[in-house]
Order: structure tokens, then sequence, then C-alpha cells
């Protein structure tokens, strides 16, 4: 086979091909939603039975799909069957790569290491048309296959298969340098790939996934080259369906930094061990996570778009229009337990993410402490005496000649203490300090962080971070500082609800976060209803609770794990099944009377 080796840089696992039990009460890395019996098959070899007679195929995917070994294994697979198809490449149509990096150099922020602007094209911006509609099939051949990303462009009728792989197995084959940005001559270094990848390739990728979406006739998960799973359009779309309807956990995934701490290393001993730490958990940043589906105890994976693509104002609520395909709730861990601080920090005001980076909406954050040492702290608004120039003059001379900043000169720290939520809207200087697990209840944004200061630190490669100071001195507002921080960005809680062993704690967000925090502590149950809002919930407190939908659907879930129930739910049970008292974190977005003007665009 042509797998190129290695073909994904990374210690973490490859997602196995069958469930995995998991003790009760214990973290689920790979949570699954049942399709029913019969649903899920496997194989090179059973799909090739399934696509033998199909006259014409059309074998379409994401970026990040290894393509040359997929054809060669299915085409082994067919000839086992008798069957010599005729193949036709997409890349025979691509434009030339000097072309297209003249189309894409001015979304691609130049020398800028992170950031560029979202490209508002289609994918068939990098395809000639001449060239597309040159891809013909051979009449004498009894099966033919156009394949490669964009295949539908080619205009073929016939069975529609669509390959998915997730972005975190992206980014690992792009460590490797075994797949190629669409349309590049050769791999990128990993980061310049990420950057090409969220503001070009994925986006034009999910345009033209959307306009697939009830097309498919089958869906394969490509993540395990050796192991496609694989499941009929029909089939996948129902299950979407009742997931709309009741609730779902996105697969999630973990990453080490270099402030990244022991928190979840030690509490999740299923993950990857052989890693210096963990900093960061995706637990509910959809962009980048997937949804597992089960049948038979076979697991495919596919983007969290496909659930979004079917009916937003399902899932997201009364405020889908503002949205559009975007979940706007983000839940990760930034663990920092014997870790280090984060860098210091910011993030952009609204004009300012959509004028340079073409977001709709930017990243407003909280931390919510879900444990913390006795010692911890967090850096939050700026002291009373903060003299701008100054400040920038300080981190300045530690740019250029790696000198420290005396960070407590200019922002303020305030102790933390579990349960307590700190308001971080756009514009607010930040960041988590050590022996601390925060659960990051933020916008879904999650790569617009200007960072100001890193302590001074490396990279796990060992070379240095990029800093933002320009841009961060284009949004900070200095005028958080003193004593109203502590009064204004630390959250005020108190008892909204209360009944017979249970309690609704209303922890207040800041009037420029479109979305609003509350936590339930109880002993037996509560009743919950949607009110026109996706709930993004998570277990803070206690081995498991168990949600029960109006529509029948029960899933218990275990401490720290996130999920969430749609607003087209209309309501649910949260069940302390032991009778001991546990507390869930919930999210919501508000109605929109109560936005700040120009918070999403």
């Amino acid at each position: 086979m042509t797998l190129p080796s290695p073909w994904r840089k990374t210690t973490q696992h490859l997602m196995p091909s069958t469930r995995q039990e998991t003790a009760p009460g214990h973290y689920n890395i790979y949570p699954a939603w049942s399709l029913g019996q019969g649903q899920i098959q496997m194989g090179f070899a059973v799909l090739a039975r399934q696509l033998a007679g199909a006259g014409q195929v059309i074998l379409d995917g994401y970026p990040g799909v290894l393509w040359e070994d997929f054809r060669e294994r299915l085409s082994d697979a067919l000839h086992g069957l008798g069957v010599r198809a005729n193949w036709v490449a997409m890349t025979g149509a691509l434009k030339t790569p000097q072309a297209i990096d003249a189309l894409l150099a001015p979304f691609l922020g130049g020398d800028d290491p992170i950031f560029g602007f979202r490209y508002p094209g289609s994918l068939a911006d990098f395809y000639h048309p001449e060239a597309l509609a040159a891809l013909q099939p051979n009449p004498q051949s009894g099966l033919n296959i156009v394949y490669g990303c964009g295949a539908a462009l080619a205009g073929w009728q016939g069975t529609l298969v669509y390959v998915d792989v997730p972005k975190n197995e992206i980014q690992f084959r792009q460590r490797a340098g075994s797949v190629l940005c669409l349309g590049a001559a050769h791999p990128l270094e990993p980061k310049p790939a990420y950057k090409r990848s969220y503001f070009v390739d994925w986006v034009v990728a999910n345009r033209h996934k959307l306009a697939l979406h009830n097309r498919m006739d089958w869906i394969v998960d490509g993540q395990r080259p050796e192991e496609v799973t694989f499941a009929q359009g029909d089939a996948l779309r129902r299950g979407l369906e009742e997931m709309a309807k009741n609730c779902f956990r996105v697969r999630p995934w973990f990453e080490p930094g270099p402030w990244g701490g022991q928190w979840i290393r030690q509490r999740m001993p299923q993950l990857a061990q052989d890693v210096p730490n963990y900093a960061w958990s995706f637990e509910l940043i959809v962009p980048e996570n997937g949804l597992v589906l089960e049948s038979d105890d076979l697991l495919l994976e596919v983007s969290f778009d496909f659930l979004m693509h079917r009916n937003p104002a399902e899932i997201i609520g009364e405020s889908a229009a503002a949205f559009g395909y975007e979940f706007p709730i983000r839940f990760d861990f930034l663990d920092t337990f014997a870790g280090g601080n984060l860098s210091v920090q910011c993030h952009p005001r609204p004009d300012y993410i959509r004028r340079h980076f073409g977001e709709i909406f930017t990243q407003d954050e909280t931390y919510y402490i879900l444990d913390c040492g006795p010692d911890a702290r967090c850096y939050l608004g700026f002291r009373e005496d903060i003299d701008p120039s100054e400040f920038r003059a300080a981190l300045e001379q530690s740019f250029q000649s790696a000198t420290p900043v005396e960070v407590e000169r200019f922002v303020q720290t305030h102790p933390m203490n579990k349960h307590d939520l700190v308001l971080i809207p756009n514009g607010t200087i930040h960041c988590s300090g050590t022996d601390t697990l925060v659960l990051e209840i933020s916008a879904t944004p999650y790569i617009f962080t200007f960072k100001m200061y890193d302590w001074m630190r490396l990279d796990l490669e060992g070379k240095p971070r990029p800093l933002n100071i320009e841009r961060a001195f284009e949004n900070l507002y200095f005028d958080r500082k003193g004593a109203s921080v502590a009064e204004e960005f630390i959250s005020k809680p108190y008892t909204a609800q209360s009944g017979p062993g249970w309690e609704l704690i209303h922890q207040p967000t800041h009037a420029h976060h479109f979305y609003d925090v509350e936590r339930y502590r109880f002993s037996n149950s509560v009743e919950v209803r949607t009110d026109g809002s996706c709930q993004v919930m998570s277990l803070v407190e206690g081995r498991s609770v168990l949600l029960e939908t109006a529509n029948g659907h029960r899933q218990r879930f275990a401490y720290a794990e996130t999920f969430v129930v749609p607003a087209a739910a209309g309501s649910f049970r949260l069940i302390s099944e032991e009778g001991s008292e546990i507390q869930v974190i919930k999210s919501f977005i508000k109605p929109q009377a109560q936005w700040v003007e120009g918070v999403v665009a």
C-alpha cells in the first residue's frame, strides 16, 4: 500500500473501530450514539461489495484523506471481486500550486504565524472549470470512480460516497507531512498547515459538505486507513435526527502544552501517558470535534458539521439565524495543576474580529473553576494606577531582550475557589494561574488569543511562542481596572430558584456575553426546560448524573463530561441516581433582547 511512514505524528491513541467498555462513573473518551443494529459496516472488502455494481461512483471527502492509499485499498478489494474500475483523480483538474497560492495569499496573513482571514469563496475556486468538465467516465468501463476532495464538482451522476476525517487526525497527519493542503505542491510545516486549514481548507470543505449533505449515499470514517467503517447516508441522517431531539456528547480530544498540568492525565489514565502534561481538553470545541455513532459495537465518527447541517434551529434554538451553521458555545479544560501560568492575554473586540479575521462573533470567555489548589489565583484586570505606555514598554523590552516582566505591577490577581466564575469579555486582560483546572465556558471562536507575555517560556519543540503585543493593545480596555474589576468581572452567584432537594444557582455573566451560566445542586432530580436555547452542561460535583429527555431517551454522564441538550428537545430531567448531592453547570444563550448591540454580526 501507499501509506506514508509515518502517516501520523502524535502519541495520542487512534480511536478504535469497536466500542470500548468504560466503567460506570468513569470519564468516557469515546462517547457514542447508537444507530441501532446493522447500521455500520467495516472494511474495504465490504465497501467494495456495496459499490461494485454502481456504474459510477463519486468518491468525495474532506481535506486530509490519504487518497492514494484509500484508492489502492478499495481497488484491491474490487479486484478481489473481479471488478476493474476506471479511476479518475480530481488532482488532474486542480489549478497550479502557484495559481492557488496567489488566490489565497490575501487570506493567509502574510508572515503572521497564527492569523489569517476566513476565505469567502468555494472549493470550486481551486479547480479549472474546463478541466473539471474534461473529467469524464469511460463508457467502456463497467465501474468508473472519480475521487478526491471536491469529486462531486465533476458533475457525475451516480453513487456519492463521502470520506470524513476528524480534524485532530488531520493535524496529526499534517505534523507527519503525510497530507497536503488543498492544491499545495508539498506538505507545509504544521503551524502554517493549521493556519491554512483553519482559514481556507476547512472553510471551503464545510461549504461543499453542506451542499452534499442530503445527497450522500454512503459516509465513510477514514481515520483508520486499514480499517474503515461506513454507513448509509439515510441511516446516519436518521441518527442525527434523533440526536437533535434528545442530547449529544461530542468526542473529546486532548493536547499537551508548554504550561500544561497533571490533573487531566492523573484522572483519565485511558489517555496516552507518554506526554509531559495535558494542557487542553477539546470538550466541546465543535469546529474540531466529531460525533461518534455506534452499531453492533462498531464505531463511526463524523464531524460535528453533519449535525448542524441538517437543521441549526433545532440545535441552537431561537437565535439560530444569528449564528448560521456555527454552534455558539464552547466548553474546554485548561489544566495548570503542577503546571504554569497561562500567557498574559486578551481577545479581540467584535468589530476587530470581523474586520481582521472574518469571524461573525468574538471570543468572549469565562473561567469556571472546576478544581483548584489552596493558593490558586487568576490574573484579571489592571491595577488602578496602570500606565498603558509603561506597560507596553515593559512588554516590548521583554520581547526584545528576553527579560522578565513584573506582571503584578500592572495586572491584578484574585484568589480562586471551586465554583467561582471569572468573566472575561473581549478586551479584558487575563490569564489563569497555576494549580487550577478551568472549565472554560466561552463563545466558540478559540484561536484568537493575543498573547502579550508568556513568562519567558518556549513551546514543547523548544521554540519561542508567538506574541501579539500590537494586536492586544488595539483591543485592550484600560478602564477595566482597580476595585471595579472584582465587582464587575467576577460573577456574584445567588439562588434563583429552589425546591425540596434542589437549588438553581445563577452565576450571571457580563452584559457583553450572549450566553449565561447557571448551576444546579440537587440530591434527587430537577426538571429543566430548554426555553428556546441549547443547554450545554457538565457534571462538576458527583460521580454521575442521569439525563432523561421528554422523548424517552436516557443517558448517564460521568464527572467532568460535557453534554448538550438541543433546543428542540423541549425539556429534560437530571437525576442523582445514588441520592447523593451532585452539581451540574449549565450554559445557554440569552434571549436576543438581552444581547449588547454588535456582539454578534
